[in-house]
């Protein structure tokens, strides 16, 4: 690599980092979700805006797909550490009073959206929404996961700005997006697999199924005890004297494995965050609270930017495939997760609350679309309707929770045992969280 093509790669990364850190903090002072920030900086310095603008003899858009190979390693660390931390969430996060609530939401707020999308997908996807792997199959898992899905990262620190992290509406949504997440991330590793084939060949579907079944079986049981008993293994040197390096270590062999079974990785990085938190995060608090810093410092929001960076607005942008999709799935969402609620025992306000923000998709939708985008399934038109339905149901579900604080109104009706549950007010919370 000459001087120069390591100039112009730190340029386009002090650029990227820069203004999404700055647009991030604008967000944030705005009430409004930091990853909106960090998107509108890729979308400012993408090819519908500021990436014509020439650096020298080149424009900022010639320079990033010359040196494309090296941003797309750091865009997929980026979204590979999003995950792992993300999974590094999924503690306990619900009592076992809240298991049957619990359940409801999950099984039917999740499960009809799931189901409608896959029953009407034969009929919706059109070759607009289609991406060059021509895998109508994926395409069909593709949209079925999009109108399910609820982020974790977003919400929590929605939840975390808002104070509101240790409430018992906190521990429903979050037990509740962790579960469906699980589940979903399943079905998009079975589509990425399917994508690029024309015509589905039954071995290849069996293996890749029963492939990721076990490699999610394996991931949520067996092997995060594994990695537990190697944590306290005496010869376990590497562990005890370089904790930073043996976490980033069990996450690239996680990744490393999937990879050789055809499991999707981002899969694999959810599950090895998982395995290393897996219920006490003592061991590893420090190290974990190290790679957040450095990947929400530089890693992630360079992620984030570069979503927004893929983002012509000029050309792969449909209003009413936005409109269409946005709408749409909002409807259906809302209303499975109000009947869910009503079947949980919650009424009125609580359904509201309950729907509006379990219908924030964030995170996982932007990683959702990424993936699949990268993966051929889905179009660029798609693929930006579901990255702007990401940005705009996350923004409802924080601008809306923010009101109702604001209002004085309870988050949930009070539950016997819990007084936690009447968030009328901005609760401090102890928990510290690194999310986006």
């Amino acid at each position: 690599m000459s001087n120069s093509d390591l100039t112009s790669i730190l340029l386009i990364l002090l650029l990227l980092v820069g203004l999404s850190q700055l647009l991030g903090y604008l967000f944030t002072r705005l009430r409004q979700p930091k990853v909106v920030g960090e998107i509108l900086a890729g979308i400012i310095l993408g090819p519908a805006l500021l990436g014509k603008i020439r650096i020298g003899p080149s424009t900022f858009v010639e320079i990033t797909t010359h040196h494309a190979t090296i941003l797309n390693f750091i865009y997929w660390l980026g979204l590979l550490l999003l995950m792992f931390l993300s999974g590094a969430e999924t503690r306990e996060l619900f009592t076992r009073q809240e298991r049957r609530e619990v359940s409801w939401l999950a099984l039917v707020g999740t499960g009809i959206p799931f189901l409608v999308g896959l029953a009407l997908g034969p009929w919706l996807v059109t070759p607009a929404l289609a991406g060059p792997s021509s895998s109508r199959f994926s395409l069909i898992i593709i949209l079925a996961v999009a109108v399910a899905v609820t982020s974790v990262p977003v919400i929590s620190k929605i939840f975390a700005d808002l104070k509101i992290l240790n409430t018992r509406f906190a521990r429903l949504v979050l037990g509740v997006a962790v579960l469906e997440d699980i589940v979903l991330w399943a079905a998009l590793a079975i589509a990425t697999a399917m994508a690029g084939k024309a015509a589905l060949n039954p071995r290849d579907m069996a293996y890749h199924l029963f492939a990721t079944t076990a490699f999610f079986v394996l991931g949520l049981t067996l092997l995060p005890r594994a990695v537990k008993r190697l944590n306290k293994l005496k010869m376990n040197v590497f562990a005890k004297h370089a904790p930073v390096g043996y976490a980033l270590a069990v996450l690239f062999a996680y990744c490393v494995v999937a990879g050789l079974l055809q499991v999707s990785l981002v899969f694999a990085a959810f599950l090895a965050g998982f395995a290393v938190i897996h219920k006490k995060r003592r061991l590893f608090a420090e190290a974990l609270e190290a790679i957040g810093k450095v990947s929400f410092g530089f890693f992630i929001p360079v992620y984030f930017a570069m979503v927004g960076l893929k983002l012509d607005l000029s050309k792969g942008f449909s209003w009413w495939m936005l409109a269409a999709f946005l709408v749409g799935s909002c409807v259906v969402k809302i209303l499975s997760v109000s009947l869910a609620g009503r079947m949980a025992g919650f009424r009125g306000l609580d359904l509201m609350n309950l729907s509006l923000t379990t219908n924030a998709r964030g995170g996982p939708g932007i990683v959702l679309a990424s993936v699949a985008f990268d993966a051929g399934i889905i179009s660029s038109a798609f693929y930006t309707t579901l990255v702007l339905t990401a940005i705009l149901t996350s923004q409802m579900a924080g601008a809306w929770l923010d009101y109702v604080l604001r209002k004085g109104w309870p988050l949930l009706r009070e539950s016997k045992g819990d007084l936690s549950a009447l968030s009328s007010s901005p609760v401090e919370s102890e928990s510290k969280v690194t999310v986006v």
